[in-house]
């Protein structure tokens, strides 16, 4: 066991798994298309969000990472049979090499082992898929129903809950997007005839996730390994499975100072890593680096929550902060709106964490000027000309960040 103790091993520690997520070099998968075929590939998923205050979730993620990104490139990629979309935590776009491992959990609510729906209706079901077979693929919009007047915004039409029943089971797949508006196909008909579709045994599928986490983190904890995941099988093969490469050799334990404990690869923590930058990054809060809360705040000291799920009044940040992510640490978060009609970014709050900019010597004006290049790249991303600036904290830097704003007002 290393024991972790002094804050220079921390930031190792800290720049390994920024680094394992692509945040700390300017290109890391390359640029464009490419780019974010690779970025999916090395992250694993793409989370896929609703929330539309800002550019969505998975269009952010991969902005954040690869240069000269824009968000009609997910979609290329769906359709060129790149990646694919189905549930992993939560809706996700997965690399399409990765398609096997969707396999056990889609059998699973086929067999009635686990419930999408608790009361599918198989005879509509039956239907729809036969009228896919013929008539080709099928938006859920297109489908009319004699359905009676729903008594709540839960009570989703018949038809499409049979199509997302057929989807969750496997025997359809989302073959195009148009915003959140799927299109459905039958699955040998949208699956690359390359891609391997057999079923992994236990063992395989504990092998890939954790290689997987270990790949895309840098480290991770067991808890951590199979986040999300209440397969208890599944849980007791990775720890097999760590058990055994701890006992090899080739997988070593971590305490830190608070006592959690995290798994790397022997040798890892001596690797050489990018060299810091001045980069300031702007990140979602579906970021893969930041959606494991409790790995976040302990291994950042960063208390992040998102607090759209909040009611108003308790909110102490906003309803759609995003963590500010400066060099290797977090220094605050930004509450805004993308206005698209006006092409206007509304910054409606901005914390930075007093604290932890003295506590790590951080240049003020350095800071700043950090902060303005990344609002800049992100208007553009969100296909705002201009930005405004409401509430500041600390105050004292208000006057300044206005002032270096004003020329993308």
């Amino acid at each position: 066991m290393i024991e972790v103790t002094n804050q220079n091993d921390l930031t190792r520690l800290r720049r390994l798994s920024l680094s394992a997520q692509g945040l700390l070099q300017y290109q890391p998968y390359g640029q464009g298309l490419a780019g974010a075929r690779k970025a999916i590939n090395h992250l694993g998923y793409v989370q896929i969000d609703t929330i539309s205050v800002v550019e969505r979730a998975h269009h952010h993620v991969l902005h954040s990472r690869v240069p000269k990104f824009n968000p009609a490139m997910t979609n290329q990629l769906l359709v060129n049979g790149d990646i694919f979309e189905y549930w992993t935590h939560a809706a996700a776009f997965l690399p399409i090499s990765d398609f096997r491992f969707s396999l056990p959990y889609k059998h699973a609510i086929k067999n009635g082992q686990t419930h999408w729906y608790k009361t599918p209706d198989r005879k509509l079901m039956a239907e729809l898929l036969a009228r896919i077979r013929s008539d080709g693929p099928l938006r859920s919009r297109d489908i009319e129903t004699n359905r009676a007047r729903s008594t709540g915004w839960w009570d989703l039409k018949p038809a499409k809950k049979a199509l997302e029943q057929l989807y969750m089971e496997g025997d359809l797949m989302v073959s195009n997007r148009e915003g959140f508006q799927k299109t459905y196909d039958l699955t040998e008909r949208v699956l690359p005839s390359h891609i391997n579709s057999q079923t992994p045994d236990i063992d395989e599928f504990a092998t890939h996730i954790l290689d997987q986490q270990l790949r895309c983190h840098g480290f991770s904890s067991l808890k951590g390994l199979t986040y999300q995941r209440r397969n208890a099988s599944l849980r007791k093969a990775v720890k097999s499975l760590v058990n055994e490469r701890l006992a090899q050799g080739t997988l070593e334990q971590i305490r830190i100072e608070n006592g959690d404990v995290f798994l790397i690869e022997t040798g890892a923590l001596e690797r050489r890593l990018p060299r810091l930058s001045n980069r300031f990054l702007i990140l979602s809060p579906f970021d893969n680096a930041v959606i494991q809360r409790e790995r976040l705040k302990a291994l950042f000291e960063f208390d992040y929550q998102i607090e759209c799920y909040v009611p108003a009044a308790k909110r102490q940040y906003g309803y759609f902060s995003l963590p500010l992510l400066y060099q290797d640490q977090f220094v605050g978060r930004m509450d805004c709106k993308a206005h698209r009609k006006s092409r206007h970014l509304e910054i409606k709050s901005l914390y930075f964490e007093q604290h932890r900019v003295e506590q790590h010597d951080f240049d003020e004006a350095a800071i700043i000027s950090a902060f303005v290049e990344a609002v800049t790249t992100f208007c553009q991303f969100q296909e705002c000309d201009s930005v405004s600036l409401t509430n500041i904290h600390p105050k004292n830097i208000a006057q300044r960040l206005r002032h270096a704003l004003k020329t993308l007002a």
